[in-house]
């Protein structure tokens, strides 16, 4: 929705699109995936893509016309992204692709794929200033080796592609080479927003299933909503769900307004953190009002709760959020900030600096 109409989107904002992917995903990850990869996907293309990359690849992406795929994590490890070991040795006007990725959602069926591969051979050099972005098509030295049974999420088609010596043209790089550490930063926020406007749908969800089902099953002479134990949960729920929509929503306006990218990582982190743990929370919750129909496939709730068990995982852990947001809030409140008072001198001692012992 948030792309340039010449393109096929929408020129809508942010704000915008997470009322959309609330809505997907009510109906759980899997379609939500497909929803959002092109919001994903699309982002590197748009952003640092060239006029005719973007003819190329956006256009029928937005469209609907082909389906993309981001290959990020390895078999060794997601959440470090700068330790990848998939390779792409230059030669002439093409890079030969090796490696594995794998969690790849919608390996089954994508015609292209965002893939990270280290380009600087140099076992020394910095580690964000080693890796290039490409889009690599379907074809030959691009095989899917293996589909994953997975928990939830299940219908995405989501598996381990291996690189055998695949040869990808000199223009599918997208970017500089050795640049794609902005563009992974960059798209970082599509990623975790999307997974946090998609928390809330799932959570939404869930919620109004167990609110109309306790105001409906009866037990020990009244409706079970008339027991705090149930109505409680109820209260819980909606409150923690307002809380992580308005999180959610403060990000989105902070981007759509250009704030510092520091600010911007955090309040995108906080939404993902805060709203996938609320989501899994709620889903929870859910449950036990139903009872023992709840774990059955009667009602979506087992589906949600599979569901919204990835997402605290993908587009970087919840610890992984954690990090994020400490170290750019150290940042912010450490930095020199002569416009904003200090609330340390308001102690009626504040001026014993002999009690203010640190070491």
């Amino acid at each position: 929705l948030r792309f340039p109409r010449e393109y096929g989107g929408r020129g809508l904002r942010w704000e915008d699109e997470i009322v959309a992917i609330e809505e997907v995903g009510t109906l759980g990850t899997a379609l939500a995936c497909a929803y959002v990869m092109p919001s994903i996907v699309g982002e590197a293309l748009h952003a640092f893509g060239t006029p005719e990359q973007k003819d190329r690849w956006l256009r029928p992406l937005l469209t609907g016309e082909k389906i993309a795929a981001e290959a990020l994590t390895e078999p060794r490890g997601g959440s470090d992204f700068f330790g990848t070991t998939t390779e792409a040795r230059r030669e002439g006007d093409h890079y030969v692709l090796r490696g594995q990725k794998r969690f790849i959602v919608g390996a089954a069926e994508a015609d292209f794929f965002l893939v990270y591969a280290r380009t600087n051979p140099d076992p020394d050099a910095p580690p964000h200033r080693s890796i290039s972005a490409f889009i690599v098509e379907r074809g030959p030295g691009v095989e899917v080796e293996y589909l994953y049974g997975l928990l939830g999420t299940r219908g995405g088609g989501t598996g381990r592609l291996v690189f055998r010596d695949a040869r990808v043209p000199v223009e599918n790089r997208i970017g500089p080479e050795n640049g794609a550490a902005e563009i992974f930063y960059r798209m970082m926020i599509p990623e975790r927003m999307t997974s946090a406007a998609g928390a809330i749908g799932m959570g939404r969800a869930a919620l109004e299933v167990a609110a109309r089902y306790s105001d409906r099953r009866k037990a020990f002479g009244q409706k079970i909503r008339r027991f705090e134990g149930v109505s409680f949960k109820i209260a819980d729920s909606i409150t923690l769900l307002d809380a992580a929509r308005g999180l959610v929503y403060g990000a989105a306006r902070s981007i759509d307004a250009g704030d510092d990218p520091g600010r911007c990582r955090r309040l995108v982190s906080e939404a993902k953190k805060f709203a996938t743990d609320v989501a899994w929370q709620v889903v929870n919750h859910a449950m036990q009002i139903l009872g023992g129909i709840g774990y059955t496939n009667v009602y979506p709730i087992e589906r949600l709760l599979r569901d919204t068990r990835l997402i605290m995982i993908w587009t970087g852990t919840n610890e992984i959020m954690n990090l994020i947001i400490q170290h750019e809030y150290y940042k912010e409140v450490l930095a020199p900030r002569p416009e904003v008072r200090d609330p340390e001198p308001d102690a009626p001692e504040a001026e014993r600096v002999e009690e203010k012992v640190y070491e």
